[in-house]
């Protein structure tokens, strides 16, 4: 099982330090996460800029919010991402939730589902090299594959989980081991419904810091602040795994429940947390 980690986003400037650190370890992706109003960085501009400081890890969205972009526009920067990156580029992609995202975005929350549809039907035919339309040629570059890079989807409903099966190349679940084997389980079945070949790839999301307390406490804060919009917050707080043998049970269960990879999503900014859970893997 593989093992990657999610950027903090309350300081752009360190996530180089970051992402040195994590090509020289172990890890074998670096997420991102998304959002507009907030004051975190453009996924996929940060991550552009850490494929071109590191020569090995993955960059991935985590999750992108398709249906606040335009998605002519984004299929061409995420196949040159895709093309500079050597391939490195995984694109997870979401909904997204908050009013005030498409609020900004000129976009309508309600019809959100059906949007990513269309946007993952239309960038797979731009990234084929298909025209765009009768009076529109086709829009390049061309990423390394055919189909584009990997897509991933994130999310809880059905209508998301049923998507990894139609359209995607595997799941991101941000939920603990408890209930994430479920969701696991429902996300195989619409993969096999589909009539797909093989297996989703399966990448589960752990909240984790790992430090002195003040480090702790900037994870603690930054989190906080993130998902007070939801009301939720101290319960998501109170699933941060902070000590190393949280850690490894976490890793244990989720290795049990058949997942690929698993992503330490960090919120405080402090650097050296890479080498400290670079130092909790075999």
């Amino acid at each position: 099982m593989h093992v990657g980690l999610g950027l903090p986003i309350s300081d752009p400037a360190a996530l180089l330090d970051w992402a040195r650190r994590a090509d020289a370890g172990p890890f074998r992706t670096l997420g991102l996460l998304d959002r507009l109003v907030y004051d975190n960085p453009e996924p996929l501009i940060a991550l552009a800029m850490i494929a071109g400081a590191t020569s090995r890890v993955e960059v991935q969205t985590e999750v992108l919010l398709a249906p606040l972009r335009d998605p002519v526009l984004l299929a061409k920067q995420a196949a040159t991402l895709d093309r500079m990156s050597g391939g490195r580029l995984v694109l997870g992609l979401g909904v997204g939730g908050r009013a005030d995202d498409h609020l900004a975005s000129g976009t309508d929350l309600r019809t959100r589902g059906r949007r990513l549809d269309e946007h993952v039907a239309l960038m797979r035919r731009l990234w084929a090299g298909e025209p765009y339309g009768e009076d529109c040629g086709p829009i390049g570059p061309a990423p390394l594959r055919p189909e584009g890079p990997e897509i991933l989807f994130g999310g809880f409903q059905p209508a998301a989980l049923e998507r990894v099966g139609r359209w995607g190349g595997g799941f991101l679940a941000a939920a603990p081991p408890s209930w994430a084997g479920g969701l696991f389980d429902t996300v195989r079945r619409s993969w096999t419904d589909h009539g797909r070949a093989g297996e989703p790839r399966i990448v589960a999301q752990v909240n984790v810091a790992l430090g002195p307390d003040d480090v702790l406490a900037d994870a603690r804060a930054s989190m906080g602040a993130y998902y007070e919009f939801s009301g939720r917050a101290e319960d998501m707080l109170a699933g941060m795994l902070t000590t190393p043998a949280q850690i490894r049970t976490a890793l244990a269960q989720f290795g049990d429940l058949g997942a690929d990879e698993v992503m330490f999503y960090c919120y405080g900014r402090d650097a050296e947390q890479v080498d400290r859970l670079a130092d909790l893997l075999p």
